[in-house]
């Protein structure tokens, strides 16, 4: 099984990697179809089914949808452009995407919210039509959005497609048990193989100059949130915390207020910043989600602030870690709210992040994995409850405390010799059960939770 870091850990932009990227992503493919099967196409069409109904307004789904369908990628997103050709879509009633005709598309008509049952294979789904002269669809997809950025056609998803195509790669684990026995065969670190795995399919200079621009990245969007005021968009007027939270500790340094507790406020204000600026459609990475996109960035920054010893050499080691943690639970269970709640989202993340410090901090192999159960352990069960749909409550201050939680997991993890109990496998099947077993409401509707007990204005 081979899940690229750079699968993991993709530039895209907010407020949800499977709400507002994915439909962007499958609305460039079916660009890409419509460009390989020529017709004469007059007009486009949409419907966003399950979770991207429910929650689709409050995530951008509508928007990115019609920003794909003009030919917008997340990795190339430029916010000016987008708004200038927005208006023109609303001016015009057409939309124009490169390399096709200029075609029929009328926003409040063309792009219809399905509140109806789910569609079969998961629950962010869409279709994507074109249209003939009449009216008549002469080209029709269903995508489904599965967290992360990741978009499968209707039969890539019936025919289990992922991501093993390409050539076989040196440590194909498929498992946390598979992982630790090539470790221990092969006498390489978790970061060594996956890095092996790397350079196998695209060589040292991908890999170095991509987790570079991964980590500037994460590192630019932490800075924004950090230096940022005012009120996140979507009406709940929720208030920007991160630069006063920062600005409050940096005060308090060298004054008898500055407790030894007080680290853990640095964590939030790092997390928090990254989702403040997600909330706002900035630029992030999915890590793995953008609803999670706070955690590992986190991690890294107290890292690289508060630990001694902290090197950014060591960066691409503990991204390669993250990475092969969190692709074993993207591949054995999910990464989507929607799919399984937030234990997939904050949970995955905070795995991921105790793994990669728990390596940079020297921690073997089996204290890596140990330190990815004990993160994900203590998120089984996590409802994904956005009030009015929009990732700010309680999403910002979850990705601060799973902050927190690798750290602590990885703290504890380098105590033991890795031994223990329950090995990671088990808990992200058990992470897979609760997600099947969990009610439809506490999965990224904003049906139940604190979306329905919290007032909305």
């Amino acid at each position: 099984m081979f899940l690229s870091v750079f699968d993991m850990f993709k530039v895209g932009i907010g407020p949800s990697s499977s709400h507002t990227m994915g439909p962007m992503v499958a609305a460039a493919r079916f660009l890409d179809r419509m460009r390989a099967e020529p017709f004469h196409y007059s007009g486009l069409r949409g419907a966003l089914h399950g979770s991207l109904a429910f929650t689709g307004v409050g995530h951008a789904s509508d928007r990115a949808t019609i920003l794909g369908l003009a030919g917008f990628r997340p990795e190339t997103y430029c916010a000016d452009a987008a708004e200038a050709v927005l208006a023109q879509i609303r001016d015009t009633q057409t939309i124009a995407p490169p390399d096709l005709p200029a075609m029929t598309f009328r926003p409040k008509k063309d792009l219809v919210f399905d509140f109806g049952p789910n569609l079969p294979g998961h629950a962010n789904g869409m279709v994507l039509m074109a249209t003939d002269a009449e009216g008549d669809v002469i080209l029709r997809e269903t995508y489904y959005s599965i967290g992360g950025g990741f978009v499968m056609t209707e039969d890539e998803l019936a025919a289990g497609r992922n991501t093993e195509d390409g050539d076989p790669v040196p440590y194909p684990f498929k498992s946390a048990a598979e992982m630790l026995k090539m470790a221990e065969r092969s006498g390489k670190t978790i970061a060594e193989m996956k890095r092996a795995n790397e350079i196998s399919r695209g060589g040292h200079d991908t890999l170095r100059t991509g987790v570079a621009r991964i980590w500037r990245v994460m590192d630019d969007c932490i800075e924004r949130g950090l230096s940022a005021d005012g009120t996140l968009p979507g009406g709940l007027n929720v208030k920007r915390r991160a630069r006063g939270i920062r600005d409050a500790l940096l005060a308090e340094r060298g004054t008898n207020l500055q407790a030894p507790h007080k680290i853990n406020d640095w964590m939030s204000a790092y997390a928090m910043a990254v989702n403040e600026e997600n909330a706002a459609g900035g630029q992030v990475v999915t890590a793995p989600t953008n609803g999670a996109a706070g955690v590992v960035p986190a991690v890294i920054k107290y890292w690289l602030e508060h630990v001694p010893g902290a090197h950014e050499a060591r960066i691409e080691e503990f991204l390669l870690t993250a990475a092969a943690i969190g692709g074993l639970v993207k591949f054995n269970a999910s990464i989507s709210g929607a799919e399984a709640g937030c234990q997939a989202e904050v949970g995955s993340a905070a795995a991921m992040g105790a793994a990669g410090l728990c390596a940079v901090l020297g921690g073997t192999p089996a204290q890596i994995e140990n330190a990815a159960e004990i993160a994900l352990e203590h998120h089984l069960g996590m409802s994904c409850d956005p009030v009015r749909g929009l990732v700010q409550v309680p999403c910002i201050e979850r990705n601060g405390l799973g902050a927190i939680k690798a750290v602590s997991a990885a703290s504890l993890a380098l105590r033991g010799d890795g031994t223990h109990l329950v090995p990671l496998d088990a808990c992200i099947e058990t992470m897979r059960q609760t997600g099947a077993d969990m009610s439809e409401k506490y999965k990224e509707t904003s049906l139940g939770g604190l979306a329905v007990n919290v007032p909305n204005c």
